[in-house]
């Protein structure tokens, strides 16, 4: 009657399991699952063994941020309340551990920049490129899907579209994405010279082609401009009839023939005594 039951746990087992119980200390996680404004981060960012406390949150941090957002260390320094010492020190581990990396481009107007990508899984990117090299050379690209097209003004002036050439060119100080190509530039200036040639101001366009652009990357910028400049086109101001010349009032003059006064540029003899002169002759 007094057998053992072999499924029920032994008193050594019981009491190891007795070290995960709440009261043996060690973290509780009470977790709600994330549907709006959240960012996945890797465990092997959030638990690294190498990094500081200070560049895991950092990394963190970046990696949360939008596209086009300014991480450089000033910025950084503005919103954390470490100094800028300790904030370099940080994005130089998470640079060498490969979470950073920091390219020098030049743009089309011939200034060299400095560009920092964030590496959510370090060194993914190398290994895609390098297995699908051999693929890109057996494939044959397929040409470029042209970019939309856009209104053309009715009298496209060289200064009018040079102005419009330089509200573009000057889209990346407000957007660092809507940067463009010379090739873009040029096909979308005769789009901005139809919105200026219509009476709208320079800083009107501007605000239209940057105000509530997606937060995501931007694949293809001139499509998304393109396609803003033809959609939202206003209308052409009304017509404007041209004023009348104004009505000329010459002084009085006093007739040579019979000394009355008249309206004329100068003197000589009014309209009877010109007509009475026709008639003798």
């Amino acid at each position: 009657m007094d057998t053992e039951n072999p499924s029920a746990p032994s008193r050594a087992q019981s009491r190891i399991a007795g070290e995960n119980h709440p009261h043996a200390g060690g973290v509780i996680h009470d977790n709600t699952r994330h549907t709006t404004r959240f960012t996945v981060i890797g465990n092997h960012l959030a638990q690294h063994p190498e990094l500081s406390g200070l560049a895991i949150g950092l990394g963190v941090h970046i990696q949360s941020l939008p596209a086009g957002a300014r991480v450089d260390i000033k910025t950084l320094a503005a919103r954390f309340p470490e100094g800028t010492t300790r904030i370099a020190a940080a994005l130089r581990e998470l640079e060498t551990h490969g979470y950073l990396r920091r390219e020098r481009q030049r743009t089309p107007a011939g200034r060299v920049v400095t560009r920092t990508i964030s590496c959510n899984q370090p060194g993914h990117r190398r290994t895609q490129d390098h297995q699908a090299a051999p693929t890109r050379k057996k494939r044959t690209p397929g040409p470029r899907k042209p970019l939309p097209a856009v209104p053309q003004p009715a009298y496209p002036a060289p200064t009018l579209l040079q102005t419009a050439t330089d509200l573009l060119t000057d889209l990346r100080r407000h957007d660092p994405r809507l940067l463009l190509s010379a090739h873009d530039t040029a096909h979308l200036a005769p789009g901005v010279a139809a919105w200026l040639e219509r009476d709208v101001s320079p800083t009107a366009v501007r605000r239209t082609l940057t105000a509530d652009l997606p937060a995501e990357p931007l694949c293809r910028p001139a499509a998304l401009l393109a396609h803003r400049l033809t959609a939202q086109l206003p209308p052409p101001p009304p017509f404007r009839a041209p004023a009348p010349p104004p009505t000329v009032r010459h002084p009085f003059q006093n007739c040579d023939g019979c000394d009355r006064p008249f309206r004329a540029p100068g003197p000589g003899r009014c309209r009877d005594c010109r007509t009475d002169l026709l008639e003798a002759a």
